[in-house]
Formats: structure tokens, sequence, C-alpha cells
């Protein structure tokens, strides 16, 4: 009994340091200096494992096609090893799960794109290969229009398909409108990030992202400490384009992240669908020039992005009933009896007239956005619904 016992307890301890090992190479994998996505698979492939990677003699490594003399020499460095098993510890520390390529649960629509990370990480609880996945993005600078757009198209959605899932990039303007429209919709919600989990940028978007870690979650294919940096964010608009069905662009103009996502979502044969706007709107120019180009469906309601995707509802239910004024709390009352009175007022005069702090204001007029109590519109001005 005892030598069954001690084996038992010797077979889990060695699992779990194979375990640990594997998710080690895993990451490190993504951090060899110039390989990219598809050298590295290039390279399992070739090797047929990714532990044998990094057990490779350069003067093999300097043989295989696409690599190199300087990528074999990267890889023979090793040195990026100690940094993957920092990131590993932090990662299971954290409750962070890591996805890999040939993972089976791998998301299949990001498996479908040659570029898609070989190792990114989630936050949150979400499956990303549900059924329906929709990303919408736009430009940052929102106009109340926008917003109200995507507030209808998302809300339009989530009657019919309560299990859909939407995808933004938790950026100003209209991506932040969607995730917010979503959770209020009580759908699940993704946001990609162009930095590591140990930030959140824009930081006042903080207070959404919690909310989207418990209905919905944070992707990034960077490490934790990785810092908010321009070409972050282009590479990490192939994981928006990628990981939906199709992608929505809300207000755009002629340049900028949302067109540069709308291309790779071309490259990948995915659907694209653009809201049009009047052609005098610079924030409508690039949505306009999709749809003239033929780059993009021309959509103006759910009920066409339904069409285009074959989406067949479920069966009609009464619209969710937004929260009653009798369920808001003392504070929150407070706060809606001022906008009834004074109409729309700017979150630092609502500071300024209720005393309230403004980080516990911010937190207020958050969970009263997600149950349709109040909406913000550019330059934090709130107003009731």
């Amino acid at each position: 009994m005892h030598c069954a016992f001690t084996f038992l307890y010797l077979y889990v301890s060695i699992s779990c340091a194979m375990s640990e090992v594997s998710l080690k190479h895993k990451i490190a994998l993504g951090l060899i200096p110039r390989i990219g996505d598809i050298n590295a698979r290039k390279l399992v492939s070739h090797l047929g494992s990714v532990e044998a990677i990094f057990y490779e003699p350069y003067r093999n490594l300097i043989n295989i096609p696409g690599i190199g003399s300087g990528i074999a020499k990267y890889i023979s460095e090793r040195s990026y090893l100690d940094t993957a098993e920092k990131e590993a510890e932090y990662v299971l520390k954290n409750n962070i799960r890591t996805y890999f390529y040939l993972d089976n649960d791998y998301p299949y629509r990001l498996r479908q794109c040659d570029d898609s990370p070989v190792v990114f990480f989630f936050m949150g609880d979400c499956d990303l290969n549900s059924a329906k996945i929709l990303s919408v993005v736009g430009t940052r600078n929102a106009t109340t229009r926008g917003r109200e757009i995507c507030d209808k198209i998302i809300g339009g959605l989530a009657l019919g398909h309560p299990d859909l899932i939407i995808v933004s990039g938790l950026a100003y303007g209209i991506d932040i409108a969607s995730h917010k429209a979503a959770l209020a919709n009580n759908l699940q919600t993704i946001g990609v990030l162009g930095h590591g989990f140990k930030t959140i940028y824009p930081s006042i978007h903080s207070s959404t992202a919690k909310a989207m870690v418990k209905n919905g979650g944070l992707l990034s294919d960077f490490l934790s400490d990785a810092l908010p940096e321009r070409n972050n964010f282009i590479k990490r608009n192939r994981i928006i384009a990628g990981l939906s069905d199709a992608t929505l662009v809300v207000e755009s103009g002629t340049k900028g992240g949302a067109l540069i996502t709308t291309d790779i979502a071309n490259s990948y044969n995915r659907d694209v669908f653009a809201v049009p706007g009047r052609p005098d709107d610079q924030w409508s120019s690039g949505c306009n020039s999709l749809i003239r180009s033929n780059k993009a469906s021309l959509v103006e309601c759910p009920d066409d992005i339904e069409y285009f995707l074959n989406w067949k509802p479920e069966k009609s239910k009464p619209p969710v009933q937004r929260t009653l004024f009798s369920d808001l709390d003392e504070s929150e009352k407070t706060i809606f009896e001022l906008l009834i009175k004074e109409g729309e007022q700017t979150i630092d005069t609502i500071c300024r007239s209720l005393d309230i702090p403004v980080y516990k204001l911010s937190s207020l007029l958050l969970q009263m956005e997600f149950k349709g109590i109040v909406k913000c519109s550019p330059g934090n001005v709130y107003r009731t619904v």
C-alpha cells in the first residue's frame, strides 16, 4: 500500500513538472526574436515538438527553411527561457488561461488564420469557440450617433441571439461603447488588448474591464508586463478580425485602426459590415469608402447582420425590462434625480453638485449605464435614458 502511494505521488509530481515545462516552452516559442507566428509553426512542424526547438544544435537550425543564421542564433541563446518561466508562474498564479495553437480548444476561427498567435493569454470565463462572435470597431472619436448605433444594433442582436459574443479593443470611442452595450444587454464581451495584463489602457476603462472579466474576458498575446505601444495595437487587430465571424465598422475616418482591422478581415475571407453616414461627415467617410469599394456590406440594423450571416434568431421573447427606479440604491437615485431635474451634466458638475468623490461617482455612473438608466456622451456628459 505504501509503495503504491509513493508511486502515485511520484507520478503526479512528474506529471505536474512536465506540464509546467511544457507551458514554459509554449510561451518561449512566442518570445523568439524575429521568428514570427508563421515561421514558429514551420519550426515546430520540422522538428516534431516545441521542446525539441530549444535543444536543437545551431548547426542544424541554420539549415531549416525560413530560419537562417540570425534566428538560429537567437534560438541557441535560450536567454528568454527564464522570462518564459516567470511568465508561466504568473499566469498560473493569476488563473490566466494560456492558449497554444496546437491545443484542441484553440479557437477554430483563429486556427484558420496563418498569422494568428502561436500562443495567447485569456482572463475570464468565455467560450472562444462560441457559435456566434461579432467584432465591432470604429473611431476613437465616436459621436453620440455612433454610440446610439452601437446600442441599437447590439441591443437588437441580443434579443434574438443571447449567446452572441461581442469583441472589440477596449479603446476610446466605438470600442468601449460596444463593450458597454454588450454588458448592458447581458451579452458576453471580449477585449483584445495591445499590452499585458498588468496594465489596463486607457485606465479610465478599468471598471468596464473588471466587469468584462466576469461576463466575457480580456485577451492578449503580449507578456503580462508589456506596455501599450503603438505597434502593439496594430498587431492585436489581427486577433479582433480573426476571432470573429464578421467585423462591423461603426464610424471611421479614412485612416485608422478600424480600417486596418477590416483589411485583415477581408484577407481572412471574413464578412465585413459598415454603417453608412452622411457624405460630409468625416467620421463616416471611412465607412462610406468601404461600402463604395465593395470591401464591406451596408448595414443599418440588426436584421441586416442576421441576413448576411444567416443567423436564425431564437423564438421571439419580450424585451428585457430595464432596471426600475426602485432597484437603484440611494446614491444612484440621487444622481438620477439630479439628471432628471437639471438635464445632461458633465461628471465634474455632478461631482460638485452632489459632493461625491470622483472615483466613487465614476463607479456609480458605470453601474447605471449597465442598468440602462443613463447614457454617457463624449466629454463625459451624462443624461438619463
